[in-house]
């Protein structure tokens, strides 16, 4: 078999721990524990090619790759994430040396970073009706990596009131080094009743890659309480500051119908979506 044997090296400074204040976006404010931490270097140091008498490749790799655990994925979301704002920085300092060879050690990383891999393979098992194959490399997704098998992107109806969310990573606005990690998500509410509503209140349940959970709840959204009318939609922007590099978000919107005095408020589902560095491959838009 062929395989591609990966190191990295990732050199820290490791400072004190200390509370960072969130950022507001619209009304919305977080808090998050973080540690200070800078790095020097982080880059592949060795990658050995090798095949066995039947040609066929396997992925095998040594140092910090080679541990599966859950933990370890969150180490290597942080390794990733250091890399693409070292590669960032080269190319604006015009090293574009340096630039290039941090692309090409991103692109080792993604072709062998294990739940890249195996959602690869799941996606190659599906479509190839290989659902055996299937079936065992989304196991292993859930023993390694739970929030990976969550899409970055979700799609809810309650009443009639559809909900499509869409996150981003968004590296310019994100510190790697510092465990700071900000994410933009675009939600789409569509009314295909035949009611008029109002959007009253938001409630939001972040949960990041350390089990930590927050709710927020707060008064309409972007600092509107839109109506939105039968077969017509309302679209807006937020973002998520997260102290890890992966979690996930859900909630619900309270909401009213207005075309009758009193009637009562009904929650709208928004179904679990993910926060994450790596992305979920799909790039689809709503």
């Amino acid at each position: 078999m062929q395989s591609l044997n990966l190191k990295l090296s990732t050199d820290f400074i490791t400072g004190t721990r200390s509370f960072v204040p969130g950022r507001s976006f619209g009304e919305e404010r977080r808090q998050c524990l973080s540690f200070k931490v800078s790095y020097r270097n982080c880059r592949i140091v060795s990658c050995s090619v090798e095949k066995d008498g039947n040609g066929e490749r396997t992925s095998s790799s040594s140092g910090s790759g080679s541990d599966h655990s859950p933990g370890s994925f969150l180490s290597r979301s942080q390794t990733y994430a250091m890399l693409k704002q070292q590669m960032k920085v080269a190319a604006q300092s015009e090293d574009y040396e340096e630039a290039a060879r941090i692309r090409d050690s991103l692109k080792s990383f993604e072709e062998e970073e294990p739940v890249l891999r195996l959602h690869r393979l799941l996606k190659e098992a599906i479509a190839d009706e290989q659902f055996e194959d299937a079936a065992r490399y989304r196991d292993e997704l859930k023993e390694i990596a739970p929030h990976s098998l969550l899409k970055c992107s979700s799609d809810a109806t309650t009443l009639g009131i559809r909900v499509q969310v869409r996150s981003l990573y968004i590296e310019g606005r994100s510190q790697p080094s510092k465990g700071q990690y900000f994410f933009a998500y675009r939600i789409r509410i569509t009314n295909n009743s035949d009611r008029p509503v109002q959007l009253l209140r938001r409630h939001w349940i972040i949960t990041d890659a350390k089990g930590k959970t927050e709710n927020v709840w707060g008064v309409g959204v972007i600092g509107e309480q839109p109506v939105i009318l039968p077969r017509t939609a309302f679209e807006y922007s937020s973002a998520c500051p997260l102290c890890t590099p992966n979690g996930r978000m859900e909630g619900d919107f309270e909401m009213k119908h207005i075309d009758k005095a009193g009637s009562p408020t009904f929650n709208v589902a928004i179904a679990p979506f993910s926060l994450s560095v790596l992305g979920d491959g799909s790039g689809d838009a709503f």
